[in-house]
């Protein structure tokens, strides 16, 4: 129960908003109920309604699964509020989803069990997202999809500043990051204002979950393997060099920490740092804007491209009273087939490899970029028990490392960062 304190916000959801939910009696053990957190009528949601169908016309056991859509906010909350509250009220579903860094700390409380015996053909599932999903050598959560992150890019405004198009990285020989620099320098000098919107004022998990390669890339990590470092870590040559190239990137003027908003959608930025989602709102809202992907720039001491990944999973709670009945769910889900709806359906990265080839054959250019590097480099977050705590910290040394002017020696911004991510694993 301490563990779980640590864990669980505060939960302010009234009972009322779980009333809504439609909680199935455990006493119908046909019966599996599973809650999502987007709605309905999303494009992810449309795939679900697809699916459970499906699963309820097709199994042999005469399993019957119905769908709680939960949104999540714009700020993150509110389904993770819904999940909070049924823990309290001992209202949990036999199936959740969870997003993919909260494993560890769901995990360690106690909220879920394992599901290794629920999910067959594991080899053909990518690393990062068995990785993932591990926790103490076991399987506790089964991601869906897969995420990525590349380099944006406006065709006709590198072509006006002189790009030679044809020079440009590709993920089996991608750019260190010198040769990046002089990519932005040409565009700097050319538009004589900053040509890359990075995020930097998105004060979320994106901080963390974008900027990780880099230290990654450069041979750095956040903790020891084991979890128990941050000193001595955090603070390494590696990750020095990282952040400063960071930093850098704002000192020279080539990105900014105030972009202006869609202005990559818009042509105020040649290039853009984003994920696969920006294609769904390039494709269907700014089809003038002529663009391609290249793959993350790479450490020059390294060369060795690291991206970044991890999504949300499905989890099987620890109430449940038919875990037969719900690993008979998951295991559909995770099928070839349902991950190929999911992805294609929602324009998001496949988390089979049979699922990657698959897709390789049928979508554009800038998502097969993303695809092959998600499958060669992709690496997953630190799986800690604190690790909304240790996240929070990274993302405020990527913000503070962006102030140049009040934090010029970043060896000295890490090493206090370090003392403070060494408390929280700690506790």
């Amino acid at each position: 129960m301490k563990n779980i304190k640590r864990v669980i916000a505060t939960v302010l959801v009234a009972v009322f908003t779980l009333g809504n939910l439609g909680v199935v009696s455990a006493q119908d053990d046909n019966v599996i109920n599973l809650w999502v957190q987007y709605s309905e009528e999303s494009a992810e949601g449309q795939v679900m309604v697809n699916s459970a169908k499906e699963f309820n016309e097709t199994n042999e056991e005469g399993y019957v699964v119905e769908v709680n859509y939960v949104p999540r906010s714009g700020s993150g909350g509110g389904y993770e509020d819904v999940i909070n509250a049924a823990l309290t009220t001992n209202t949990m579903p036999d199936i959740f989803t969870l997003d993919g860094p909260n494993l560890a700390a769901y995990a360690n409380s106690g909220m879920l069990q394992p599901i290794d015996d629920y999910v067959s053909n594991k080899e053909d599932i990518l690393p990062s997202i068995i990785d993932q999903g591990t926790f103490d050598g076991q399987l506790y959560a089964a991601g869906y999809s897969e995420s990525g992150v590349g380099i944006y890019y406006n065709l006709d405004m590198l072509e006006e500043a002189g790009v030679d198009l044809s020079t440009l990285p590709t993920v089996s020989e991608p750019w260190d990051w010198n040769q990046f620099n002089e990519l932005l320098e040409t565009l700097y000098a050319h538009y004589n204002k900053p040509v890359l919107n990075m995020g930097f004022d998105d004060q979320s998990e994106w901080l963390l979950y974008a900027f990780a390669p880099y230290i990654w890339s450069a041979g750095g990590e956040i903790t020891n393997e084991e979890g128990t470092e941050a000193i001595g870590v955090f603070d390494s040559a590696e990750n020095t060099s990282a952040f400063e190239f960071i930093q850098s990137l704002v000192e020279n003027g080539y990105s900014t920490i105030t972009p202006v908003e869609y202005g990559f959608h818009t042509g105020e930025y040649a290039l853009y740092m984003s994920g696969s989602w920006t294609m769904q709102q390039l494709e269907s809202e700014y089809q003038d804007i002529n663009y391609g992907v290249m793959p993350y720039p790479v450490s020059p001491e390294t060369k060795e491209l690291v991206s970044p990944t991890g999504s949300w999973a499905y989890g099987m709670s620890t109430t449940t009273d038919n875990p037969e009945a719900a690993g008979a769910l998951i295991e559909f889900l995770m099928s070839e087939e349902q991950l190929y709806n999911m992805s294609m359906g929602n324009s998001v990265l496949p988390a089979r490899q049979s699922v990657a080839d698959r897709m390789m054959e049928e979508v554009s250019e800038p998502m097969r970029v993303l695809i092959e590097q998600n499958t060669t480099s992709g690496k997953a977050r630190p799986k800690l028990i604190n690790y909304p705590l240790v996240s929070r910290t990274f993302q405020q040394t990527v913000t503070e490392s962006t102030y140049f002017e009040q934090n010029p020696d970043v060896k000295s911004l890490l090493e206090r960062k370090a003392q403070e991510i060494q408390s929280y694993l700690a506790q």
